[in-house]
């Protein structure tokens, strides 16, 4: 187990109410607990930033399939970066339209670059890519 270290904050008394508040909405069960997360977030935020680091991504497509040729050429998006595809998977939410999520592995800017060809591609309605991380070096 990693060592604990504690430490002091100031803040403004109007900001840690807004904090306080945010965290008990979010059922946070104390301080360190959305501190701990509000730093891993930035520490994800910044590997993305990084251009030699390892980092996962989490792509989600909306689109109607029977608009022309969009599932082909999203398909063949993916096969062309297959390195880089981890998974994807295709849920029917109604008779026309599509939700594919496609989760990615690699470099920042192949994942963004992908993310971007697969987003823009023609007839899709909505499309949105969480960065995450592998997990490694955040305790």
């Amino acid at each position: 187990m990693s060592k604990v270290t504690r430490f002091g904050v100031s803040l403004e008394s109007q900001l840690l109410t807004r904090f306080d508040e945010l965290l008990k909405k979010a059922g946070y069960k104390n301080r360190s607990e959305g501190i701990r997360d509000l730093i891993r977030e930035r520490l994800v935020k910044q590997e993305w930033g990084k251009k030699d680091q390892e980092i996962v991504g989490i792509l989600s497509l909306v689109y109607n399939h029977e608009k022309r040729e969009v599932t082909e050429i999203l398909n063949h998006i993916q096969h062309q970066h297959i390195g880089a595809v981890v998974s994807s998977t295709h849920i029917h939410l109604d008779s026309h339209n599509c939700l594919e999520v496609v989760i990615l592995k690699g470099k920042s800017q192949v994942i963004e670059k992908i993310s971007h060809q697969l987003q823009s591609t023609r007839n899709v309605k909505h499309g949105g890519l969480i960065k995450t991380t592998t997990g490694e070096g955040l305790e």
